[in-house]
């Protein structure tokens, strides 16, 4: 194992220090070169951004007042234009909108690469919004306040000065503020640490202090509940990213916690307090079991008791994956074996009831959100597949849903089918994946599969339609499977915790498991399969090239964790240690190192190629972990391709154009290394392939 004392790629953490960037500019040169200059690539490229610009896509909407609200990017809008229409226009074929923003010419105007970051509209008169844009995509960003009925910055308007935070809405000329304000505001995870009220017309550093969380908090907030006959003010202290304490914050600024455990959640609406333990609760000699949903008056609550209702129990199949309220209902989203459906609850005087929401398709996602919680019982449903075009419908409790917007077929998929097998891992656990291939697939073990996965911070994978995949990849030919390990949500909070910290290796384990079934069922085989994932998935990825180089034939590493030695101390780092460990902590280093992959790099033992990228902007995972871990494998003599974005923040990108870049740069590496090139959309082998 690598020494972790002496580090000689120290320097690359240097995020645009000149001998860094250099470093950058050379290895991307070389992607490049080696991937970005045949038509084949160009081929993909032009086929996903086809996809991301195309003005057939689903305007997807939210609405305040009389208005839908929508952010949009096409060809002549890269940036973006934030806009709305009505309700009537919106049934239409060719809605009318109103360009409310224009970030395209804004980012000329004042010369900045704005990403669109959202919007906040001040309730009820709707002629306010607090506006937050990022630079060049990072998740630090500013915030100004616009006019809806002059379209034009207001003069006197709330400001946010760049930082990780927000502004939140009390009424017309006041503001929670929680951002920085100079040293002791920010917790050592680089978060608000300080919420303040903020009155306009006066000096946001003279905005008094209603909160102050300590320094080794995640993150500190604030709310204004504006449901009439309701409101009231809520500050969040998230402890750490599983534990959190909520308040009431009343006259005076006087606080009163909401006494459950700080590893719940908890949510308000109107008279009604939600808890969901993340671990069982003992309380007035009842136990309530993790990942359960419980209901009780918030006013009876405050008064003591304890009383509370199950509106959820968890089963070892099923789950909890959303909730969302109407004026008359909750309706909740669960996972049963990692497919959907829903639940209508109605509270009633003497208790709730319960019905089911029937239509869900069979292995399809469905998310559901209310319209207007205060006055309607109206929901936003959408439905995607991974075969499926997402479909947005306009539904009202207890009637047929209404077909609004679908997006079309990007590709042929007449010819494949969509699966749900079963892989068993090394200690016997039962490990779904989804899995997607032509129907005529011959089980021959030839053919290029791209194995996808998550498993953390209890992040679910469940199907989706994704155009620029299905060109790229099921229509040359490609299979596409999707694991749900451990660490991820799909069983509720168990399935998560069963993989947290001196358990993270159950994951990698669960991935390597689907893996080895991929092959002995005879879909594929260990030279062509590859892997992909980003973030805590890049860190699962990572983990596979150098733990089980053995099962895979390329590793597509994207904005990852790498260094589990350092990762505490790079940019957001410090607010993960709930989910890996202290590596600070000798006895916690002794696990953590041993899914630490750039410390795991052997020099004699043989990896699979592999493809980092990153971007400079990311503020969120340092880029230091892929530009170090490339530069040690570099030094071995390791087949490894990186390529950094220079925009693109945590999500790698900023506009579709880079999107559909990075996108095709994974393609046209996953074919090239498993398939020795890039098929056209038939299955054929390209002209122009690569290598």
């Amino acid at each position: 194992m690598r020494d972790v004392d002496t580090d000689p790629y120290t320097w690359l953490e240097d995020v645009e220090g000149a001998q860094a960037l250099a470093w950058v500019r050379e290895r991307n040169d070389e992607a490049l070169a080696r991937l970005a200059s045949t038509p084949s690539f160009d081929s993909i490229r032009r086929e996903v951004l086809e996809v991301l610009d195309s003005d057939a896509k689903i305007p997807m909407v939210s609405r305040a007042g009389d208005h839908l609200y929508n952010f949009w990017r096409d060809t002549e809008h890269e940036r973006g234009l934030w806009r709305r229409t009505t309700l009537e226009e919106y049934r239409t074929a060719d809605p009318v909108w109103e360009t409310l923003l224009d970030l395209d010419a804004l980012s000329a105007e004042e010369g900045e690469g704005w990403v669109w970051h959202g919007a906040r509209v001040l309730r009820p008169d709707l002629r306010r919004a607090l506006v937050s844009l990022s630079r060049g995509g990072s998740d630090a960003d500013v915030t100004r306040e616009l006019d809806l009925q002059t379209l034009t910055w207001v003069t006197d308007g709330f400001v946010r000065p760049e930082s990780k935070g927000g502004l939140g809405w009390i009424d017309r000329d006041t503001v929670f503020v929680y951002t920085d304000t100079g040293p002791g505001s920010m917790t050592t995870s680089g978060y608000p640490r300080t919420v303040r009220r903020w009155t306009r017309g006066t000096a946001l550093a003279d905005a008094p202090v209603v909160f102050e969380g300590e320094p080794d908090d995640l993150y500190i907030s604030a709310h204004h509940d504006r449901t009439p006959g309701f409101e009231r003010d809520l500050v969040v202290r998230a402890i750490s990213f599983y534990r959190q304490q909520v308040f009431l914050l009343g006259a005076d600024d006087a606080l009163t916690r909401i006494d459950v455990p700080e590893s719940a959640e908890v949510s308000l609406q109107r008279e009604w307090l939600l808890v969901e333990p993340r671990e069982d609760w003992a309380v007035a000699g009842r136990t309530y079991p993790a990942g359960s949903l419980l209901a009780v008056r918030l006013d009876e609550f405050l008064a003591g008791s304890r009383d509370l209702e199950v509106l959820f129990r968890p089963t070892p199949t099923t789950s909890l994956a959303g909730l969302t309220w109407t004026r008359s209902h909750l309706v909740l989203t669960l996972l049963d074996d990692v497919r959907h459906r829903l639940q209508v609850l109605t509270p009633r005087p003497d208790g709730w009831t319960t019905s089911d929401l029937p239509g869900v398709p069979h292995l399809t996602t469905v998310s559901v959100g209310g319209v207007d919680a205060d006055e309607s019982d109206d929901l936003w449903m959408t439905t995607s597949g991974y075969l499926t075009p997402t479909t947005l419908s306009l539904l009202t409790v207890g009637q047929e849903p209404e077909a609004l917007k679908s997006m079309p077929a990007f590709f042929d998929a007449a010819e494949h089918v969509v699966e749900q097998h079963v892989a068993v891992s090394d200690d016997g656990t039962r490990v779904p994946y989804f899995q997607v291939r032509r129907a005529d697939l011959r089980l021959d073990g030839t053919a290029p599969t791209l194995l996808y996965g998550y498993g953390g911070f209890e992040v679910s994978l469940t199907p989706s339609y994704s155009g620029g995949l299905g060109r790229a990849w099921l229509a040359r030919g490609g299979v596409y499977a999707v694991a749900n390990i451990r660490g991820g949500g799909e069983y509720g909070p168990r399935w998560h915790q069963l993989a947290l910290r001196e358990k993270r290796h159950r994951a990698y384990e669960d991935f390597a498991a689907v893996a080895r079934d991929l092959v002995g069922r005879g879909v594929t085989s260990r030279e062509r399969l590859g892997v992909q994932g980003g973030s805590n998935g890049g860190l699962l990825t990572g983990n596979m090239l150098v733990q089980y180089p053995e099962l895979i034939g390329a590793a597509v590493i994207q904005v990852p964790l790498l260094d589990m030695k350092r990762y505490s101390h790079l940019l957001a780092g410090a607010s993960w240690m709930a989910e890996y460990g202290d590596p600070d902590d000798p006895e916690e280093w002794e696990f953590i190192q041993r899914f630490s992959p750039y410390h795991l790099v052997d020099a004699s033992r043989p990896y699979p190629p592999a493809l980092l990228t990153t971007s400079t902007r990311d503020d969120r995972v340092h880029p230091g972990h892929a530009r170090k871990m490339t530069a040690r494998l570099l030094e071995l003599g390791k087949d490894v391709t990186y390529y950094e974005n220079v925009e693109g923040g945590h999500g790698g990108a900023a506009t579709n154009a880079q999107s559909a870049h990075m996108a095709a740069l994974a393609y046209a590496f996953l074919w090239e290394r498993l398939a020795g090139g890039v098929p056209d959309r038939r299955g054929r082998p390209d002209r122009g392939t690569v290598g």
